[in-house]
């Protein structure tokens, strides 16, 4: 079963395996291996979230690494429809902003081969170090 408390940044996700949702007491069990930190802390606003506290976002990703993010994932998604990195870059900066400067030596370029890079090495696996954060 899969339930979802709250509403985006603020949310929480339960995935809950051979169980029922009674009245008896639940547990949880952590195994004490490399994302035990992390999950300690999920626990934390879970318990924060069923006192009725306000949990907040989850602090592990600034506002700058969620924008990158959601770049990084817009470039491999063109990248994937056979887009060129030039209508990536004109889709994520503005086909003005990418006309502004020779494609060539373009920093924006740079940026929009750094963006699919990163974003494939994401999509690969990547992501799973997000998690141990």
């Amino acid at each position: 079963m899969h339930i979802i408390l709250g509403k985006g940044l603020k949310s929480i996700h339960l995935l809950i395996q051979d169980a029922h949702l009674t009245e008896c007491s639940l547990s949880i069990f952590l195994p004490l291996d490399r994302g035990a930190r992390v999950q300690h802390r999920a626990v934390g606003r879970l318990l924060d979230f069923l006192e009725g506290k306000e949990i907040g976002a989850d602090s592990r990703l600034t506002p700058q690494k969620r924008i990158r993010l959601k770049s990084m994932l817009r470039a491999v998604d063109g990248h994937s429809g056979g887009a060129t990195y030039r209508e990536i870059a004109e889709s994520l900066f503005g086909a003005r902003r990418v006309a502004s400067e020779p494609w060539k030596t373009s920093s924006l370029r740079d940026t929009t081969i750094r963006l699919v890079r990163d974003g494939l090495a994401m999509v690969a696996g990547g992501y799973m170090d997000l998690l141990r954060r």
